[in-house]
């Protein structure tokens, strides 16, 4: 496998996890009544971002000349994806709510690990061209 594979292939994971983990385990919170707050479209943009960031990792492993780009719109989705949750849509108020104790630094962290591996993908894809 090429060097310049390997970026693409743990942000898949981790858009898999992503997608997968606000619908199931880091999901928002939901509330007694069964009503839903803001935190809960927190999740949904989380989920987008999630299957966008999927998408894009797929065509970092069967593009060849698209690579680059591909990686940068990845980081550029990442920023978005760190910024969602508590500043572009805000969490419930209490701190030992689920979506505050477990869904905003789980996002935080794997968008942040995330944007790592396309900073890498950018730096190995770039390299070697003038």
């Amino acid at each position: 496998m090429k060097k310049q594979m390997i970026p693409g292939c743990v942000m898949l994971v981790l858009a898999l996890v992503i997608s997968i983990g606000s619908l199931t385990f880091l999901s928002p919170c939901i509330h007694e009544d069964g009503s839903v707050g803001a935190c809960w479209w927190a999740g949904r943009a989380l989920l987008g971002l999630g299957c966008l960031l999927g998408v894009l990792a797929l065509l970092t492993l069967v593009s060849g000349r698209a690579r680059f780009g591909t990686y940068l719109s990845s980081i550029a989705v990442c920023i978005l994806g760190i910024l969602t949750p508590g500043t572009l849509i805000s969490m419930c108020r209490m701190s030992s709510m689920h979506c505050r104790a477990v869904m905003q630094p789980a996002m935080i962290i794997l968008f942040s690990v995330s944007a790592l591996a396309a900073v890498i993908g950018v730096l190995l894809s770039g390299k070697g061209k003038a």
